[in-house]
């Protein structure tokens, strides 16, 4: 194995968020160009959450499994593996000449975006070996996330006025060949020294758990919200979750080991990310859909009017990164979810004539929140943890910020677009007043999360699992107030 040199970990440290950075961009950088594409491929408002959703529903349910097959089989050989699907998952978007098509080559991008993330994060845990180290690494990393979301509608925009739609996946290509022939030639392979085996049900239930019920929540508006297809949806949802966690509490080498959530923080962590990431979801979507169909921007001016939460994110979430290293998670957590109340709080009297200086300072506010977020849930999900299991716990973070996102434009958008009643452009600025309300909520839930899940008794819950887990392999210790 090479020598591992400051320069050389940093470089690693690059190419690791290059990747992540793809992969974030690409969850929200469709949805400026989701006009245009339902103009093009005469797509209803369902089949658009779909093309979002497709991407983070199965992204989710497959992180797990990416995890675990590159602790088997090799790190950088499963992080090449997910390049390079994710390359032609992108070309084949840009090229595809329908609906289904597209909703096929997005699902093709995720299993090969689902086998970046946590397999990344093992490699950054497994270079950075120094606590203090590793704790400012993985600040960065959760930075690097946030604002390649932010950036999306922004570089979508842009995109998307002047070359086309098409454009926000052809410009993946280039970088996924690039970060190909860079970790070939810059990272080391590596393997846990016990992979954990398959857990082919328990990957399965998930998938049928995420699938059905995001399929069920987009699909009510349209069906009705008690149509036994709903219904009928919704149970087998409820009942995947039920024996998912019978399953896993009784395999020795569980998909998820249920132990995780015993740990305050960690569990703290998860329903952090579905709330902040079901903000940033359905903010996206209803922001897209208000200023292209309700204001009549083009999305060049969508993408511009959006640029003050990419430029608050990307200011902000390595200032969060800093402050989870020397203050603990409460004050970013505190400052994320009042960042997201306050900045849906002024957009829940949103109206066709709302002034531009009310939606910059929501943006600017919401940029804010956004930007917080990050650190705190991916420090504090793999901090506390053997570094055997760092690479699982950033799984699960990962997979809770994709479902949060699809939770948030499933639920969230399903709820205003019921309440539209007519052409998406009419009524739709009071219809997303309950929207709003419900962001609103979950910044607020955040906050409470913030409160309850940093303390000291929450950190000694984390250090008893951590024990239960491997009683013998260091840990990094978690950041207290």
């Amino acid at each position: 194995m090479p020598e591992s040199t400051p320069r050389r970990r940093a470089l690693i440290l690059a190419i690791c968020c290059m990747s992540l950075f793809i992969v974030g961009i690409d969850a929200t950088i469709v949805n400026v160009a989701l006009p245009a594409i339902q103009d093009d491929l005469h797509a209803p408002v369902s089949g658009l959450q779909w093309v979002v959703n497709a991407y983070t529903v199965v992204m989710a349910s497959l992180l797990m499994l990416a995890g675990s097959t590159g602790d088997r089989i090799g790190r950088r050989r499963t992080f090449q593996t997910g390049l390079a699907l994710f390359t032609v998952g992108s070309l084949l978007c840009s090229l595809a000449p329908g609906l289904n098509w597209l909703i096929a080559a997005r699902v093709v991008q995720a299993i090969g975006g689902s086998m970046l993330n946590p397999v990344a994060m093992s490699i950054v845990t497994n270079t950075f070996t120094d606590p203090a180290e590793r704790a400012r690494a993985i600040g960065i990393w959760g930075g690097v996330f946030g604002l390649s979301m932010a950036l999306g509608p922004v570089v979508g925009g842009a995109l998307v006025g002047t070359v086309g739609w098409e454009a926000v996946f052809l410009i993946n290509i280039p970088v996924g060949i690039a970060g190909i022939a860079l970790a070939q030639r810059y990272i080391p392979e590596s393997r846990a020294e016990h992979a954990r085996r398959p857990d082919p049900v328990g990957q399965v239930l998930m998938i049928v758990l995420l699938a059905s019920l995001t399929f069920t929540l987009i699909e009510a508006p349209g069906v009705g919200w008690t149509a036994p297809r709903t219904i009928a949806g919704l149970a087998v949802a409820a009942a995947a979750l039920i024996v998912f966690v019978r399953w896993e509490s009784r395999r020795t080498e569980p998909l998820i080991d249920p132990r995780f959530f015993r740990s305050v923080p960690f569990a703290g962590a998860t329903v952090t990310a579905v709330c902040g990431f079901a903000s940033l979801g359905a903010f996206l979507f209803l922001n897209t859909v208000y200023l292209q169909d309700v204001l009549g921007y083009s999305a060049a001016k969508a993408g511009l009017y959006t640029l003050p939460v990419a430029a608050m994110t990307a200011l902000f979430s390595p200032v969060s990164g800093r402050l989870v290293a020397a203050r603990g998670p409460r004050p970013s957590l505190l400052i994320a979810g009042a960042a997201i109340a306050v900045g849906a709080l002024l957009l829940t009297g949103l109206s066709d004539d709302t002034s531009t200086a009310q939606l910059i300072a929501a943006y600017l506010v919401l940029g804010l929140g956004f930007g917080m977020i990050n650190a705190p849930i991916t420090n504090t999900a793999v901090s506390g943890m053997p570094r055997s299991q760092a690479g699982v716990a950033a799984a699960v973070a990962t997979t809770s910020r994709m479902t949060g996102q699809s939770l948030g434009i499933a639920v969230i958008v399903s709820v205003v677009v019921s309440s539209v009643g007519g052409p998406l452009h009419d009524g739709f600025a009071a219809a997303s007043h309950v929207g709003w309300w419900m962001i609103t909520g979950c910044g607020l839930a955040v906050v409470l999360l913030g409160i309850l899940t940093t303390g000291p008794a929450a950190a000694r819950s984390a250090a008893r699992v951590a024990a239960q887990l491997s009683p013998t392999e260091s840990r990094t210790p978690i950041p207290t107030p």
